[in-house]
């Protein structure tokens, strides 16, 4: 299962309404090889599922993953943050052995 907070539900929802999607959008997740620890996350919203996908759903939002990614992100929670350090949506994953201090990569 992938999670998502509270606060990213929020966020992920009015950043569709801006964009102007509709509820045919989900939200993907994956994980890329790249960054300085190794691997990336990756986020987008699509309307096309793929051959393969994990599919999820937690509080109303629907999360898609391919099952290579999945591996990496098994009982992750997708969460926002607002403060003086920086806004945006980052990822705890208790899989995850380090990361780098950017929080944008990860190794396991």
């Amino acid at each position: 299962m992938i999670y998502i907070s509270d606060i990213a539900k929020e966020k992920l929802e009015a950043l569709k309404q801006e964009t102007g999607l509709n509820g045919d959008y989900f939200l993907r997740v994956s994980v890329v090889s790249g960054g300085c620890s190794g691997l990336s996350y990756k986020m987008d919203f699509d309307n096309v599922p793929q051959e393969g996908d994990e599919v999820f759903e937690d509080k109303g939002i629907k999360i898609v993953t391919d099952a290579k990614s999945f591996l990496y992100l098994f009982d992750t929670t997708l969460d926002y943050t607002g403060g003086l350090n920086g806004k945006g949506f980052y990822f705890n994953n208790p899989n995850a052995s380090r990361s780098c201090s950017c929080g944008e990569s990860f190794a396991l």
